[in-house]
């Protein structure tokens, strides 16, 4: 993009942001940093449909950065449950006790500062800061990322840790000099709702007359990034035991997928789930798919009446009492429809 015209790009964004971007999401309108940094969290990776109903469960239950600091990580992890990429509530967890225990309760009020907390990063800490205290910074998540390579026609690979380090200086450029937080908001709104990964609307962008990748025609080979994931599969077995409205679980390591939630005890093998309860008669229910980010899970049940109460380790938790407990997604799911 000439030079000349990085003034008028931030002027559009944000024009465009007053007249068509989104304004009535919960987190919207409010400089409270712990409401913008929890829906920041729950936004990563995470489309805002799925996370609306979770930041209104969480902000009535947890209401301060003080409240959740105040809870335990298994109740933050039973109210996380579904919404994935576990890591994010351990990190949401350990970053409320930062925020009460090193700072008195209140958030920095710079993007530096937040970047000391647990589990903020670049982005997210610039968000914050801009949305509730005017920082003149630039963030750089998907859809921005998306956006920008578009409009400049950036031809890094993005792979690259060098790479994209220009692309934030790049990010930084086009910065306006006032209503930073508008602009910030207007480039979410944009990739999100107009410049989306495979059907970009550029007849209504804003910034078309600007976009090198559309005046080049192909603005969906934006961004540029060959690494690719390869795609893993794994394959276990579950062992649904019950005794007296009771149902057997064990707690998941506290590293690795899942970690720290709470699960039916799974097996690499079938002859390992039966060898646990030897001439128990098991039923076979029918196999889950769940797909992760780096591969896919292939999930077989098996569920008795454990005789006696005997186990191969674990916690009885009456059947009323599970929804206290976080689960995994598809457990949630076999549970409620068994």
């Amino acid at each position: 993009m000439p030079e000349a015209l990085i003034a008028d790009f931030g002027k559009t964004i944000v024009a465009w942001q007053h007249r068509h971007g989104r304004h009535t999401l919960p987190w919207q309108n409010t400089r409270d940093p712990y409401r913008v940094w929890l829906s920041e969290i729950m936004l990563q990776q995470t489309q805002v449909a799925t996370v609306l109903g979770y930041y209104e469960r969480f902000l009535a239950r947890w209401p301060r950065a003080t409240d959740l600091a105040a809870a335990t990580l298994d109740e933050v992890l039973a109210q996380w449950a579904g919404l994935g990429y576990y890591s994010r509530a351990r990190n949401l967890h350990a970053c409320a006790r930062a925020v009460a225990e090193l700072h008195r309760g209140d958030f920095p009020r710079t993007a530096a500062g937040l970047q000391t907390l647990p589990g903020i990063g670049r982005s997210t800490a610039a968000a914050i800061a801009a949305f509730c205290f005017g920082e003149r910074v630039a963030i750089l998540d998907g859809n921005v990322k998306r956006v920008l390579t578009r409009v400049l026609a950036f031809e890094g690979d993005l792979a690259g840790s060098a790479v994209e380090k220009k692309l934030w200086d790049r990010a930084t450029e086009l910065l306006p000099d006032q209503e930073v937080d508008r602009y910030t908001q207007g480039l979410m709104d944009l990739g999100a709702t107009v410049c989306t990964a495979r059907s970009p609307n550029c007849l209504l962008c804003p910034v078309q007359p600007l976009c090198g990748a559309q005046q080049a025609g192909e603005p969906t080979r934006y961004p540029i990034k060959t690494r690719k994931l390869k795609r893993g599969r794994r394959e276990n077995w579950w062992l649904w035991l019950e005794h007296e409205g009771q149902v057997l679980l064990q707690q998941r390591p506290a590293t690795g997928v899942w970690a720290g939630l709470w699960t039916l005890p799974m097996f690499d093998d079938e002859a390992g789930a039966r060898a646990a309860l030897p001439g128990v008669r098991l039923e076979t229910l029918p196999r889950i798919q769940h797909a992760l980010t780096h591969f896919d899970w292939v999930l077989h049940t098996m569920r008795a009446v454990a005789p006696g109460g005997e186990t191969p380790g674990g916690t009885w938790v009456a059947r009323e009492k599970l929804a206290d407990y976080a689960l995994p997604a598809p457990l949630k799911k076999l549970i409620e429809e068994s």
